[in-house]
């Protein structure tokens, strides 16, 4: 039978972890708080986990441990808050200074000798990290116990142009394909979560089967539709940025590359969130108009789906901007180039600064918006009086 998951009679919960960089220790937080308000319960709040980017790692940890989600919780909270760049790119002279060379040759000399630089840093660490971190064969012994019913990381294919949502999950889940977006049963691995977090440019492409892959959160149209497809009756969103920014504001400078980038990453990884919302908050209230038999008798097979969705109070590019001193010095100097140190790069910076300083700050913000909404965060995970 497994281990009881929580809320189950209501219908199985989902978990939607965005993609952010960095930010995504904010997701930590949360998941922190989420952590305290169900209190010493045993069992998994979360059967379904759906991730993209490196909230597909978080996801993909979370699955791991799923027969424990309290250390679960515990360990990415240690994970975050030991976090420094060189565990996930190279930060050494030797690495910083041949990604300068090789894109300053491109940029020179390509034409004539085919030059194509792949990234502007190299993310080994991370795949080493990884792989010592996560037992990917727990996964399936999850779903085989009954504690997980599925787990779907999501990647972009640069041939294709099709959102894939690799999965994992139980016999009973069968794939989908729909405009751009596919859902693929496969046997997830550390190239699946390089390839779902392979930020365009700044993180090389990963190839899987016959398609280079890169971050999930590009053309990802619909981040919520794999929960749906899974299985998923309500679903907990946390974001890794602010769903509502601030209005237009006069500004005398000309962008720098590092505020237009960070312009991009912005795109990529709030605005296909922000739709999929609006639009399925317009499909519950059209569906919760009609009782569940004018439905049925309409030939109506979609469902009203419960979601909370929990984005950072403040800008996380602000909060990164506090810390950007927090960087080894020689990366400094060389993303200063790009604009990134100045306080309109930030939004890229954001992403990139794995130091405990910023992501201590990130899981306390997220901590704390948790906390504000305990009450929601209750009664969606069914907690009666807690």
């Amino acid at each position: 039978m497994g281990e009881r998951v929580d809320g189950e009679a209501d219908g199985r919960a989902a978990l939607v972890l965005t993609g952010g960089g960095a930010r995504a220790a904010y997701q930590v937080g949360v998941l922190a708080a989420i952590r305290q308000i169900r209190g010493p319960r045993p069992g998994n709040p979360f059967p379904i986990l759906c991730g993209t980017s490196a909230g597909g790692i978080n996801a993909t940890a979370l699955a791991v441990y799923s027969a424990d989600f309290d250390r679960a919780v515990r360990r990415l909270a240690w994970i975050w808050r030991n976090f420094r760049v060189h565990q996930v790119y190279r930060v050494d002279p030797l690495a910083l200074l041949g990604s300068g060379l090789r894109w300053g040759s491109a940029l020179l000399t390509g034409w004539a000798v085919r030059q194509t630089p792949r990234s502007l840093l190299d993310n080994e660490p991370l795949r080493d990290l990884l792989q010592r971190a996560l037992d990917f064969s727990a996964i399936d012994r999850a779903i085989a116990a009954g504690t997980l019913h599925a787990l779907s990381v999501t990647a972009s294919g640069y041939t294709s142009g099709e959102s894939l949502a690799f999965f994992e999950a139980a016999p009973a889940v069968q794939p989908w394909r729909r405009a751009q977006r596919v859902g693929v049963r496969a046997l997830l691995g550390v190239d699946h979560l390089m390839a779902t977090s392979a930020i365009p440019f700044v993180f090389p492409a990963v190839r899987i089967n016959r398609e280079y892959f890169g971050d999930g959160s590009m053309r990802q149209l619909a981040p919520i539709s794999p929960a749906i497809h899974l299985g998923a009756d309500r679903i907990l969103v946390i974001g890794a940025g602010r769903l509502a920014e601030e209005g237009r504001q006069r500004t005398e400078h000309y962008p720098s590359p590092a505020q237009v980038a960070g312009h991009a990453m912005s795109s990529i990884f709030l605005d296909g969130l922000a739709m999929d919302l609006e639009r399925m908050t317009r499909i519950n209230a059209t569906l919760n108009a009609f009782t569940p038999a004018q439905r049925a008798a309409a030939g109506v097979s979609l469902r009203p789906i419960e979601t909370l969705v929990i984005s950072p109070s403040q800008r996380l590019d602000t909060i990164a901007s506090r810390h950007r001193h927090s960087l080894p010095p020689l990366l400094r100097t060389v993303l200063s180039s790009m604009g990134v140190m100045r306080r309109d790069g930030s939004m890229l910076l954001s992403y990139l600064l794995f130091e405990p300083e910023y992501t201590g700050a990130l899981m306390a913000l997220g901590h704390a918006d948790t906390m504000a909404r305990r009450d929601e965060v209750a009664a969606f995970l069914r907690l009666g009086g807690a």
